[in-house]
């Protein structure tokens, strides 16, 4: 199943990035099992998303996490794209967090996410290029960043599919230092990120208003320093009330597990566009 993701996944970012958008004619126009590629429309509206998580890492050991996050169009000169900024308080609780309560938080990782056109040099590519970094501001984690290439592919105006979109989305962390780097304060704290994360995105319409998307939130990752895979089923469920407000709940459970991720986790958003 991982090989046949990663060839699916592959097979379409490279079709996107040597797919050469004639001159006469939109880069919307390259197709994908149907699908018109539009990899270079960005929103112009901007959206505040409230999220909650609950996530169980086996045995009666829990957490949760409380994430606000932030799209808004970034347009300079001639280039076009989003930014995206994360906050984060969350709270750990069971026999591998001695001491603290459910109701006890404190702040978590915030990061910052840049993707749109590519460069002038590389105008034909019908990709989005981008990169995250990531800020420890709570009393631990790391400092990490690297960079992500993404593909959006939308249902012609006449087709007929159920698919909404298929938006695959490769992204690559590098951890390159730990606040608080000491076991003595922190025994618990995990090695340098190395990770890749994978995301086969798309979704199902099910009503003019609601759609079923799989793998949006949690994806499958990759870490290349120990050669392990984290393998989740992952499905959120959306529906718009109007132009301006909608809410999800979705539920991801982990199916291949070489290195601890968690077990399960229910999750929670609501977006505010404006």
């Amino acid at each position: 199943m991982i090989r046949t993701i990663l060839f699916v996944l592959s097979a379409m970012l490279a079709g996107s990035v040597f797919a050469q958008a004639d001159a006469d004619v939109p880069a919307s126009s390259s197709t994908f099992f149907g699908l018109e590629n539009r990899s270079n429309e960005y929103s112009k509206e901007s959206n505040v998303e409230v999220w909650n998580f609950y996530n169980n890492f086996g045995g009666n050991n829990n957490g949760e996490t409380i994430n606000l996050r932030l799209y808004t169009p970034l347009n300079v000169g001639d280039w076009k794209g989003m930014l995206r900024l994360d906050t984060n308080t969350t709270s750990a609780w069971g026999p591998a967090t001695p001491g603290q309560r459910a109701d006890e938080f404190s702040a978590g990782n915030s990061f910052i996410t840049v993707w749109g056109q590519p460069p002038a040099f590389l105008s034909k590519m019908n990709v989005s290029l981008g990169a995250r970094l990531i800020f420890p501001f709570g009393n631990y984690g790391q400092w990490a960043a690297g960079p992500q290439i993404g593909s959006v592919y939308k249902p012609k105006a006449t087709s007929k599919t159920m698919l909404s979109d298929f938006s695959p989305l490769l992204r690559y962390l590098y951890g390159f230092d730990t606040k608080s780097n000491s076991f003595a304060n922190n025994p618990t704290q995990p090695a340098l990120m190395r990770t890749l994360q994978i995301y086969p995105t798309f979704g199902v319409q099910i009503t003019p208003a609601t759609q079923i998307r799989f793998w949006e939130q949690n994806g499958i990752l990759y870490n290349s320093a120990g050669g392990q895979w984290f393998v989740p089923l992952d499905a959120l469920v959306t529906h718009a009330v109007n132009k301006e407000f909608s809410f999800a709940l979705g539920a991801s459970k982990q199916l291949i597990q070489t290195f601890n991720n968690y077990n399960y986790s229910l999750y929670g958003r609501v977006v505010f566009q404006f």
